[in-house]
């Protein structure tokens, strides 16, 4: 992989988790409103997969889903901006953590519905592929989403019509407060495609490089019209549900500091070690340290939207 994309790799992991990390402070301190739902832990899920798609293809995210829509290329002065209801945000202010959405990114929208993703990037591969575009609609759905009708259904129709969909189960192996590996398909839901006769794969959801390789091919399939693929990255849910969640009722905090060893950013920046110099590595996370700063300002010197506006873009 040429030094430029290993780069780009690492810088767009590290502000995912850096951003994530202000974010909880800024929760934390009482600046930032709302329920707050981490990915670390993940992020080399989000990098791996948007990092292999073009910017004319659509990503449909999920109430997790700060990592997917920066890896696909959101601004974080907006992100920040909507986070804090401010006029400037991507929504106006008025979708906040769970609800971010930019055409101009090809981000349809984040959705907080359990199984309400995968429908949705069906939806737009289905227009696509009427109109003969190129291009390729992703889901990224959670390992609890595999529970519901809609994400069968889904599934059998995108094989039934070879829609040039991609779905993305994340299994952080917590679906809520449950346990994936107490669900009978949660032990093998890349398995789930061979139902619907199409390719599944499982891949180290903490190795970037991995979950970019296994895209890839899935990306082409689409866009060649050969149909859907299902991609299961397994890895781990670092925070609890949300920040207010009692995680300590369902994991240990020994189980936590384990898996937390195998930490995606510090894989991928010791794998890089006979690529890249620290000094290097170093420059990049000043720069997007700097980034973060710029954004925060950016939302709060912002102003909030007008009372009048709250019934507009209302259906």
């Amino acid at each position: 992989m040429p030094s430029t994309k290993l780069q780009e790799l690492y810088r767009l992991m590290y502000k995912i988790r850096k951003f994530e990390q202000t974010m909880e402070r800024a929760h934390q301190q009482g600046s930032l409103y709302g329920p707050f739902h981490s990915s670390m832990g993940q992020e080399a899920v989000s990098v791996g997969v948007c990092t292999e798609l073009g910017s004319d293809d659509v990503i449909v995210s999920t109430h997790r889903g700060h990592g997917h829509v920066i890896a696909k290329g959101a601004d974080l002065g907006p992100v920040c901006a909507e986070l804090w209801g401010k006029k400037t945000g991507y929504c106006g202010g008025k979708g906040g953590s769970m609800h971010i959405a930019s055409a101009d990114h090809g981000i349809l929208c984040q959705n907080p519905i359990i199984g309400g993703s995968e429908f949705l990037a069906a939806g737009a591969s289905l227009a696509f592929q009427h109109t003969g575009s190129p291009r390729v609609a992703l889901a990224f759905c959670g390992d609890g989403a595999v529970g519901q009708g809609v994400f069968h259904e889904t599934l059998n129709l995108a094989a039934m019509w070879k829609l040039p969909v991609v779905f993305v189960v994340e299994n952080n192996g917590f679906a809520h407060s449950f346990r994936s590996d107490q669900m009978p398909v949660g032990r093998d839901i890349a398995g789930l495609a061979d139902g619907y006769g199409f390719p599944g794969v499982s891949v180290d959801g903490t190795d970037v490089i991995a979950v970019s390789a296994v895209t890839r091919v899935a990306v082409e399939r689409a866009r060649e019209g050969d149909g859907p693929s299902l991609i299961e990255a397994k890895c781990y849910r670092w925070r609890g549900h949300n920040l207010g969640d009692a995680d300590h009722l369902y994991r240990q905090k020994d189980e936590v500091e384990r898996e937390r060893l195998n930490d995606p950013l510090v894989k991928l920046r010791e794998s890089l070690a006979t690529d890249l110099t620290a000094e290097v590595l170093d420059q990049i996370e000043q720069s997007v340290d700097e980034e973060i700063k710029e954004a925060i300002e950016f939302a709060e010197s912002s102003p909030s939207p007008d009372p009048l506006q709250a019934l507009e873009d209302s259906f």
